[in-house]
């Protein structure tokens, strides 16, 4: 069965893996959803991921992040959806719960937090945010 948003396919298996405490989750790889992955790594949302091997295609294993046993990531969504693209500037880009949450961008730069993009000064599509 093919997916029409891989990006939104993982989002939900992270948001299920942490509501059912699990340490990590795993979903199939690609170069969008690991750029996605560094992000949430280099934010301190998750503890890391690794490439596996599952049959004759690539997966990802996310080690799932908790503090004092609650999730680390309270809220993750999808903003931009494959029937509806929502593109920002850098000047535009939302701020999530006053700058608690992070905005995660692809850019030309390649895939970028929203701090990251303001400081290059750089916009392109909202990919989702996370708080």
């Amino acid at each position: 069965m093919a997916l029409t948003d891989p990006l939104g396919d993982m989002l939900t298996r992270i948001r299920n893996g942490q509501q059912a405490k699990k340490d990590s989750v795993m979903s199939p790889a690609s170069k969008l959803r690991a750029r996605v992955l560094d992000v949430l790594q280099r934010e301190g949302y998750i503890r890391g991921y690794s490439e596996e091997a599952l049959g004759k295609h690539a997966a990802l294993r996310i080690e799932l992040k908790y503090f004092e046993g609650q999730p680390a990531i309270k809220h993750v969504a999808r903003v931009s959806k494959p029937g509806r693209r929502v593109y920002s500037s850098s000047k535009e880009l939302p701020i999530v719960r006053n700058g608690l949450g992070i905005t995660i961008v692809s850019t030309p730069r390649g895939v970028l937090s929203d701090a990251e993009a303001r400081e290059q000064n750089v916009g392109g599509e909202v990919l989702a945010e996370v708080f």
